[in-house]
């Protein structure tokens, strides 16, 4: 049980790793507003991870056959999600109300929000947790009482990551000025931005031309 334990926690992490919305969304709460509401946008990630995890073990014909069937509707209305994120954090001066020298805030129920309607906007993420349990060779397919550890420790390692990596960027950013905090809160707005387009685009193409 312990083997299967680590490789869980291991996939928890492996699935928070890869660079795309969420860890952009992460970084730029953590680097605007501080830890804590970086590690609560990074709790919105592990609990679209761990709910992939649940499906991956229970359900997963249940999961191919409804992302087959709604993929284009699942493209376009996160993509519309993504972009409207982007633009928000590309246009909007978030230190507008912060002075110099002002501490940072705490979680907030949005940060949290924000971060489960950008995971769930990616529905690949979910064949990237297939991917991962099957490279791991984790052996779920007893589906008693063994397998709720083992959804947690995926929970854990994803936990663990987002909380180093939010602690990491809001320590940084007692380090960095307004102005370059705000041109980078632009910079990850325009990424945010071109990957929405991009999945709206994908949807687009396939409902258009499939």
């Amino acid at each position: 049980m312990t083997p299967d334990l680590l490789k869980a926690f291991a996939i928890g992490i492996c699935a928070s790793v890869p660079i795309g919305p969420i860890a952009i969304l992460v970084l730029q709460k953590s680097l605007s507003y501080g830890h804590k509401a970086g590690f609560a946008t990074g709790l919105g990630a592990t609990t679209v991870d761990t709910t992939y995890a649940i499906v991956s073990i229970f359900a997963l014909a249940v999961a191919q056959n409804f992302l087959n069937t709604y993929e284009t509707f699942i493209f376009l209305i996160g993509g519309i999600i993504v972009a409207a994120l982007g633009w928000s954090m590309a246009f909007k001066d978030p230190f507008r109300k912060m002075k110099p020298g002002e501490e940072e805030r705490g979680a907030s129920i949005k940060d949290y929000l924000q971060a489960v309607a950008t995971a769930l906007s990616n529905p690949g993420a979910i064949f990237v947790m297939f991917a991962l349990f099957a490279f791991f060779g984790v052996d779920a397919e007893d589906k008693g009482f063994r397998v709720f550890p083992i959804i947690l420790a995926v929970a854990a390692g994803s936990m663990a990551y987002w909380f180093a990596f939010s602690r990491m960027f809001g320590t940084w950013r007692r380090a960095i000025d307004f102005k370059s905090l705000i041109w980078l809160n632009r910079i990850a707005g325009v990424v945010l931005m071109i990957i929405g387009i991009a999945l709206v685009g994908e949807g687009l193409f396939e409902l258009l031309f499939k």
